[in-house]
């Protein structure tokens, strides 16, 4: 399974109510009409990205929509979807009135996705290793550690498949920060930053 994660901000943040209707409106379209291979989206309120730490100086709130298909082929599907017939309204709706955005591809490495966890998914735990380590020792080392304390039921982790822009490498989706990722627990180098999310919309 694979999750394509947008993050983006109002071009105007007097017009944020606005945008957020408009956000909520298009995730509802979809749901209706689910394009092929696709599973389900959420769209979360954030106070912050997560590559800006603590205290940085932003515009607008955050937000962060994740849109979860079956593979690669089912991306693909979704994007010529998203503002096509049936959709584009809604799409074109929310796109207008968004200003910075960036993306992300992620893949289900543990836990059951779907409407129902990404709706439980209060809290984003991203997780940064130093680069010089290789892939596959990467993987393992976290998929051990990931293995600890993670609720299968209400939890996800992720891991980055494309770098699309500053998205970190891995993610839990979870409602309380997992034991195996706590700042204590990790590996030297590592950096974790947990993120307190409102969900406005899931289905």
């Amino acid at each position: 399974m694979l999750a394509y994660v947008f993050w983006h901000r109002p071009r105007e943040r007097e017009e944020t109510a606005i945008y957020e209707r408009a956000l909520c409106a298009f995730h509802s379209s979809l749901a209706r009409s689910l394009p092929a291979g696709m599973i389900a989206s959420a769209s979360y309120r954030a106070a912050e990205l997560p590559w800006e730490g603590d205290g940085a100086a932003v515009s607008a709130p955050a937000y962060e929509d994740w849109y979860l298909v079956e593979d690669f082929a089912a991306l693909g599907v979704l994007g010529e979807a998203a503002v096509g017939r049936g959709h584009r309204t809604s799409h074109d709706d929310a796109a207008q009135r968004s200003g910075a955005g960036a993306g992300g591809l992620y893949a289900l490495l543990e836990g059951e996705a779907c409407a129902r966890s990404l709706g439980e998914a209060t809290l984003a735990v991203w997780v940064v290793r130093p680069p010089q380590r290789s892939v596959e020792s990467r993987r393992r080392e976290f998929a051990e550690l990931m293995g600890d304390g993670m609720e299968p039921h209400s939890s996800t982790l992720w891991r980055r498949q494309l770098v699309l822009g500053p998205a970190p490498e891995f993610c839990v989706l979870a409602r309380e920060t997992p034991p195996g990722v706590s700042a204590a627990r990790l590996p030297s180098g590592w950096s974790v930053s947990v993120q307190s999310r409102e969900v406005m919309w899931s289905g």
